[in-house]
C-alpha cells in the first residue's frame, strides 16, 4: 500500500478482502464443476464475475495495486466468457482458477505488512490473462431483429442481456414474454417469487418495469423467459396473475433481410494461452509443495448477524437489571434485614442470573461459529491441482460443509486436512491403469465428510485406494531407528498403524512435489492434539483408507470431569476422555518398567496422576483409571475419586507459571474453589511418548511394592 493505512482500517480491508476471495474461490469451483467446455451457469458465472469486480474496487481504494491490476485482468477475461466471446475450456479454467491462490497470498502479505513477494507473479498472471484475448468476430445476422419482441424492450435491455436472449434462440430455446402487474406495497417480494418460479422452467434473461399497468396501485413488470417448455407448462408456473406470451417470429417477406450485425461469438477452436514463464505461474511443485502451502486465512474475523448481537444485548440487559436486584438485597442485609425473609428473593435473583448468564454463554459460542466449508472450497480446488499434477483421475465428494466449528479450530484444522488428503492422493489412490488392473473405476474416490454429533463434530477423510502396507511401516519404523525390530515384531496392528505419525517416518519409495519426505503426518498428530482432538485410522489392503478426526465444536468453554488424587482436585477436559474403569490390584501389570493395564484386548499404559505430580502416595483401595486419548494415542490416568462432570472456563496461568509440567491452566468450581486443569496432551506425550521413561524406572519399584495396595 502507497499510504499504509491505520490498524482498523487494515484489519477491515483484510477481512473483506478474505470473503471476496473466498467467494471467488468457490464460484470458481462451482463454475468447473457446471461443465467443462459446454456453456457456463449463467448464474454462477455472474457471481465470480461480481466477485472479481468487488475485490478490484476494494483493492482499489485501499491502494493494494498489484491485487486491483490482477482483479482487472481477471474481470476481463470473466466478461470474455459471460459475454459469450470465448468458451469456458480447459486453458481458460487453468488461469482463472490460478487466480485465488495468489490473491490469498496478497492479502497474507498486507495482513502481515510485509513486503509485496507476490508481485511479480501477479504481473505475470495478469500478463497472462490479457495475453488471451478473445480474437475479433466475424459480422454475423442479429437473431434478434427476426423476433416479434416489443419496441419498448430492446432499447432497455443491456449488453449482457441482450447476449443472453441471442445464446438462447440460437441454441433452439423458446422466448416467453411474462407480464405480471404486481402490488405497489409488495411488488419486490411478489417480483422475486415470481421469478424464483419461473428459474425452475428456464433461464429468466431480464425483468423489467412496464408501463402497461391498467391499475394505478400496482406496478407491472417485463421478464423474458428462455425454456424449452411448451405454453402451457410456462403459464403454470407463472400462476393465474400472470399472463405469458411466446415471442415469435417477424411475418416479414423474405425480401427485406435483417441488416448484418457483429455480433461477439466464441471461435471454432480458441487456441490456448501461451504457457506461463517457468518459476512465476502454474500448478508446478513450487505452489503445491509441503513447505510453502497452507490455507490458514489471513483473516481472523467472524461476520456476525446483527440479530445474534440483538440477542446478546438483550442478555447483558436482564444481567445488569439482575445485578441491580442483588446489590439492592446486599444492601437491605446490611441494614439489619432478616436474612430469612430475603432468603428467596436472593434465590429468585440467582435463578435469574444461572439462566442469563448460561443464554450469554450459548449466544457468545454461536457467534464464534463459521462452517467448515469455507477449508472444504479450497480443499476441492486443490485436490484438481494436485490430481492433475500426478496424472490421476479423482472423484472428490464433499459432506456436510455446513457443519459449524469455533473459527479458531477451522483455522487450525485447515492445514492437517491438507495433509491427509495429499496422502491420500499420492499413497492412497492407485493410478488409472492400477485401478483399471485391479477391476476398479479409472476415477479414485476421495471424500470428505463431516457430522456433528453433540458438543463434538467427527470429520473423515476416506479413500478407496490401495489402502495402508502395515508390513511396510514396520520395516520403515526398523530403517530409521524409530523402534527396535524386536519391539515391532509383537506390535498389535492398531500399534502399527499408530507409527505413522512418528516424525520423519514415510513408506513412500520416492519423494514427489507433495509428499514422501515424512513431514506430514506428525504434523496432523501435533495440530489436532492441539485441538484436544483423537484421530483414527482404519485401512485394508486393497480396499483404502479412512482417517477419522473427532474434535469439540469449541474449546472456550469445556465439559470437564473433576476428580480426586492424594487429597487433590483436578479438572480433565471431557473430550479427550474416552471411557471410565475401575481397576483392582490384580488388573495392572509391569511390562518393561512401565505399568500397563488390559482393556478388552489391548494393552493401554498407565500414568498415576499421584506420581507425576509428586504428590504423597494414596491410600491403598481400589482406583479409577481415566482412559484419555490425544490425536491417535491412549493412556490411563489412575485417580482416586471420579467427582463428576462440569462445564468450566480455562484461564491461563500467567508468565511465571506457564512452564509448570502438565497444567494447561486454572478453573473454578464454585465457591472459590480453585483447581488446576490437567494439559492430557503433555501427560500422554510424557508417558507414552517417550519422554517418561526414565521417571517410569525410578518408579518401577515403586509400582511393584505397592500393587497390592492399588
Amino acid at each position: 500500500m502507497a499510504d499504509r493505512p491505520s490498524q482498523k482500517a487494515l484489519a477491515e480491508f483484510v477481512a473483506e478482502a478474505q470473503e471476496a476471495v473466498d467467494a471467488l474461490d468457490a464460484g470458481l469451483i462451482r463454475l468447473e464443476d457446471s461443465g467443462r467446455g459446454a456453456e457456463a451457469d449463467p448464474e454462477v458465472l455472474n457471481a465470480v464475475f461480481r466477485a472479481a469486480h468487488s475485490l478490484k474496487g476494494l483493492a482499489s481504494m485501499f491502494g493494494v495495486e498489484r491485487m486491483a491490476s490482477l482483479a482487472h485482468a481477471l474481470e476481463d477475461r470473466l466478461d470474455d466468457v459471460r459475454m459469450g466471446r470465448r468458451s469456458l475450456d480447459a486453458a481458460t479454467l487453468d488461469l482463472l482458477l490460478a487466480a485465488p491462490d495468489l490473491f490469498a497470498r496478497i492479502v497474507a502479505e498486507e495482513a502481515g505488512q510485509r513486503p509485496p513477494a507476490s508481485a511479480e507473479e501477479a504481473v505475470a498472471l495478469a500478463d497472462h490473462l490479457r495475453a488471451a484475448a478473445a480474437p475479433a468476430a466475424a459480422p454475423r445476422a442479429d437473431p434478434l431483429r427476426e423476433l416479434d419482441l416489443p419496441e419498448s424492450l430492446l432499447p432497455m435491455l443491456t449488453e449482457y442481456e441482450e447476449h443472453r436472449l441471442r445464446a438462447n434462440v440460437e441454441k433452439g430455446l423458446h422466448l416467453y414474454l411474462v407480464r405480471a402487474a404486481l402490488d405497489l406495497q409488495t411488488f419486490d417480494t411478489a417480483l422475486e417469487a415470481l421469478k424464483a418460479r419461473l428459474k425452475g422452467a428456464g433461464e429468466v434473461v431480464c425483468a423489467l418495469p412496464s408501463a402497461d399497468a391498467a391499475d394505478p396501485q400496482a406496478i407491472a413488470f417485463d421478464l423474458m423467459l428462455a425454456s424449452g417448455e411448451p405454453l402451457e407448462k410456462v403459464e403454470a408456473v407463472a400462476g393465474s396473475g400472470a399472463l405469458a406470451l411466446r415471442v415469435g417470429r417477424h411475418r416479414a417477406p423474405p425480401s427485406a433481410p435483417a441488416p448484418p450485425v457483429e455480433l461477439p461469438r466464441p471461435p471454432l477452436a480458441a487456441a490456448p494461452p501461451p504457457a506461463p514463464p517457468a518459476g512465476r505461474l502454474g500448478p508446478g511443485p513450487r505452489a503445491l509443495s509441503e513447505e510453502a502451502a497452507s490455507l490458514r486465512p489471513a483473516s481472523r474475523a467472524v461476520r456476525v448477524d446483527i440479530r445474534k448481537l440483538d440477542r446478546l444485548m438483550d442478555a447483558v440487559g436482564e444481567l445488569v437489571l439482575a445485578k441491580t436486584s442483588v446489590a439492592r438485597i446486599a444492601e437491605r442485609l446490611r441494614s439489619g434485614e432478616p436474612a430469612a425473609r430475603l432468603g428467596l428473593e436472593l434465590h429468585r435473583e440467582s435463578r435469574t442470573l444461572d439462566r442469563k448468564v448460561a443464554e450469554l454463554q450459548s449466544g457468545l459460542l454461536e457467534v464464534r461459529m463459521v462452517p467448515l466449508g469455507q477449508v472444504f472450497d479450497k480443499l476441492a480446488r486443490m485436490v484438481r491441482k494436485a490430481a492433475r499434477e500426478l496424472g490421476k483421475e479423482v472423484d472428490f465428494q464433499l459432506e456436510g460443509g455446513d457443519v459449524e466449528l469455533d473459527k479458531l479450530i477451522v483455522e487450525e484444522l485447515s492445514d492437517p486436512l491438507m495433509h491427509l488428503i495429499r496422502n491420500s492422493l499420492d499413497h492412497g489412490l492407485e493410478a488409472p491403469e492400477e485401478r483399471a488392473a485391479a477391476g476398479k473405476p479409472p476415477a479414485g474416490r476421495l471424500r470428505l465428510s463431516a457430522v456433528q454429533k453433540g458438543s463434538q463434530v467427527q470429520i473423515a477423510v476416506e479413500d478407496d485406494g490401495a489402502g495402508i502396507d502395515d508390513q511396510r511401516i514396520r520395516e520403515a519404523a526398523v530403517q530409521r531407528g524409530a523402534v527396535p525390530a524386536e519391539a515391532v515384531a509383537q506390535m498389535s496392528r492398531r500399534e502399527v498403524l499408530s507409527l505413522i505419525f512418528l516424525p520423519g517416518l514415510s513408506t513412500a519409495r520416492q519423494v514427489t512435489s507433495l509428499s514422501g519426505r515424512g513431514v506430514g503426518m506428525d504434523v496432523v498428530k501435533n495440530n489436532i492434539a492441539n485441538l484436544s482432538g483423537l484421530i483414527d485410522v482404519q485401512t485394508e489392503r486393497g480396499r483404502g483408507t479412512r482417517f477419522e478426526l473427532t474434535l469439540p465444536v469449541t474449546l472456550a468453554i469445556i465439559r470437564a470431569l473433576v476428580v480426586g488424587c492424594s487429597g487433590r482436585t483436578y479438572a480433565l477436559p471431557l473430550n479427550s476422555v474416552l471411557e471410565i474403569a475401575e481397576v483392582r490390584p490384580g488388573d495392572v501389570r509391569t511390562i518393561e518398567t512401565r505399568e500397563v493395564l488390559s482393556l478388552r484386548g489391548a494393552t493401554l499404559p498407565l500414568a498415576r496422576l499421584d506420581r507425576f505430580f509428586g504428590l504423597p502416595p494414596s491410600p491403598p483401595g481400589p482406583r479409577f483409571v481415566v482412559v484419555a486419548g490425544l490425536a491417535q494415542q491412549r493412556l490411563g490416568v489412575v485417580v482416586d475419586q471420579v467427582l463428576g462432570e462440569q462445564d468450566v472456563v480455562v484461564k491461563p496461568l500467567g508468565r511465571a507459571l506457564a512452564g509448570v509440567r502438565g497444567i494447561a491452566g486454572v478453573t473454578d468450581l464454585g465457591n472459590r474453589r480453585t483447581v488446576l486443569v490437567v494439559d492430557v496432551g503433555a501427560v500422554i506425550g510424557e508417558v507414552v511418548g517417550g519422554e517418561g521413561r526414565g521417571e517410569a524406572a525410578q518408579n518401577a519399584s515403586a509400582s511393584r511394592s505397592d500393587a497390592r495396595g492399588f
